[in-house]
C-alpha cells in the first residue's frame, strides 16, 4: 500500500462521522484526530441526520456506518452524493461479499473499509476517496472485474487537446489548479482556462463531476476524451 496521497488536498481534511452506535462514533472521532491533516468536525451523528449534518458542518468527507439495514444506508449516501457532489463518503461495514462493495460503489461510495480498519488504513482511505479513486479494504478478496458496474465509454463531440488531456490527468489526481501549474509548467490561469474547457466539452458542472464524469465512464476501460487514451484508476483498487 502506498502512503497517503498527501498531495490530493490542502490543509486539513474535514471529516464528519456518521453512525448510530455512540461508542463507534467516539472512536471513530479519536481515530480521525489521530491521523496527521485530518480533523473530525460537527457533531458525530446518526445516518438520519446525514443530510442535515452535512449541511451544517460542510466536511470534506462523510465516515459512514455500513451495517444493517443497508438498503436505507445506501439511500441515504445516494442523496448526500446528489446534495453534496464534492464531499467524498467512506463505509465502514461488516460484509466482506464482492456483491455488497459493488452495491456499495455503484450507490457512491469510495471507500469500503471493515470495522476492524487501521486509523492509516482509514486516512488513507479517505484521501484516496477526496482524489477520485475508490480503495477497497485489503482483507477483502478482489473483486471480479467483469461483477463491476461499467458505464458507457466517455467519447465528447470535441475531444479534448493534449494539453486539456494533461490537465484532465491531474484532475484525477486530486490536484490543485496550482500545483497542476507547477507539474505542467504553466501558469494558474491558463490551467483554469483548460479546465473551463475541459468543463465545456464534457458536459461537466463543475471538477468533481467531471472527475466523476471519467471515472464512473468505464471500470478500467480507457478513455477515449482526446488526442492520446489515459486509463484511469480501476473502479476497485487494492
Amino acid at each position: 500500500m502506498s502512503a497517503p496521497l498527501a498531495s490530493a488536498t490542502r490543509g486539513v481534511t474535514r471529516v464528519l462521522l456518521l453512525a448510530d452506535a455512540p461508542v463507534l462514533r467516539r472512536g471513530l472521532v479519536g481515530m480521525v484526530n489521530e491521523t496527521a491533516g485530518m480533523q473530525s468536525v460537527g457533531t458525530p451523528g446518526e445516518l438520519r441526520r446525514a443530510l442535515t449534518l452535512v449541511e451544517t458542518a460542510r466536511p470534506d468527507a462523510v465516515v459512514v456506518e455500513l451495517g444493517a439495514g443497508r438498503a436505507a444506508t445506501l439511500n441515504v449516501i445516494r442523496d448526500l452524493r446528489r446534495r453534496f457532489p464534492r464531499v467524498a463518503v467512506v463505509a465502514l461495514a461488516t460484509s466482506e461479499d464482492p456483491a455488497v462493495v459493488n452495491e456499495a460503489v455503484a450507490a457512491g461510495v469510495r471507500g469500503y473499509l471493515l470495522l476492524n480498519t487501521s486509523p492509516t488504513l482509514l486516512g488513507w482511505a479517505i484521501l484516496a476517496a477526496r482524489a477520485g479513486r475508490t480503495v477497497v479494504d485489503p482483507q477483502i478478496r478482489r473483486v471480479e472485474a467483469a461483477a463491476a458496474p461499467v458505464g458507457k465509454p466517455l467519447t465528447p463531440e470535441v475531444p479534448l487537446t493534449r494539453r486539456e488531456q494533461d490537465v484532465l490527468d491531474e484532475l484525477l489526481q486530486g490536484q490543485s489548479n496550482r500545483q497542476i501549474g507547477r507539474n505542467l509548467f504553466i501558469s494558474e490561469d491558463t490551467v483554469k482556462s483548460h479546465v473551463k474547457a475541459i468543463l465545456r466539452k464534457l458536459g461537466a458542472r463543475d471538477r468533481a463531476h467531471a472527475v466523476s464524469l471519467v471515472l464512473s465512464s468505464r471500470g478500467s476501460a480507457s478513455c477515449t476524451c482526446g488526442a492520446h487514451r489515459v486509463t484511469a484508476p480501476a473502479s476497485v483498487e487494492v
